[in-house]
């Protein structure tokens, strides 16, 4: 599942800090930041470096986004039961 992070980015902002006052406080690199700022996977480590140094819980620097549904990707199984739902 996705993740986002604009959660992060908000809290920074409200802050007044800049990304570069992030690297510093919570100790990561910039090639972690730059994966955050793609929503890309990162290490649990760095994640909780980040919630220490902004003194906060994980669920105030990211949130799982769901996907939308396609047909093309749901299997024809799930694409009936869909179907059964609106009768």
């Amino acid at each position: 599942m996705p993740v986002s992070y604009k959660k992060l980015w908000k809290l920074l902002i409200d802050r007044e800090m800049k990304k570069k006052d992030l690297i510093k406080a919570a100790g990561i690199s910039q090639s972690s930041v730059t994966k955050l700022g793609r929503n890309e996977n990162i290490n649990t480590e760095i994640l909780i470096r980040i919630c220490h140094a902004l003194r906060c819980d994980i669920g105030d620097i990211m949130e799982i986004v769901e996907e939308p549904r396609s047909s093309l990707t749901d299997p024809p199984e799930a694409a009936e039961e869909d179907d059964d739902l609106e009768d």
